[in-house]
């Protein structure tokens, strides 16, 4: 299991399935907000708590959640439910403790600031974006 919890204690989260890569975004948030994102399902292994406030980006595609204390960007939620009444969830991998579990593991590129398609890895590890 991995948990994630912003600078200042109040927002947790944990990802409790196999974790095989990462995605780095490039959209106009993502990018400015440096975030390395882990997918899956609210309450299907993934699970969020603490006092959050969320952004909406003008497509009402999903709601960004920040940390109401330090601010800090904890994870994402798709609005609506997929078919299965699911909801996707992303929680945002920069907020572990200790980062040496994800160090090896492939960077999946995502272009959201143009294709929205993803892209070829090209090599790289969460280790050569950590800094």
């Amino acid at each position: 299991m991995i948990k994630g919890v912003c600078h200042c204690g109040a927002v947790h989260w944990t990802y409790d399935m196999p974790l095989e890569s990462v995605t780095a975004c490039n959209c106009t948030l993502c990018r400015r907000y440096g975030a390395l994102w882990a997918y899956g399902f609210i309450n299907e292994g993934i699970e969020v708590s603490g006092p959050a406030s969320g952004y909406v980006h003008k497509r009402g595609i999903s709601t960004y959640s920040f940390c109401t204390a330090c601010g800090c960007v904890a994870y994402y939620l798709v609005n609506e439910s997929d078919n299965d009444g699911k909801r996707k969830v992303a929680v945002n991998l920069r907020m572990v403790a200790e980062p040496a579990p994800l160090m090896d593991l492939p960077i999946d590129h995502f272009d959201g600031f143009d294709t929205f398609d993803d892209l070829p890895r090209d090599g790289r590890t969460v280790r050569d974006l950590w800094f």
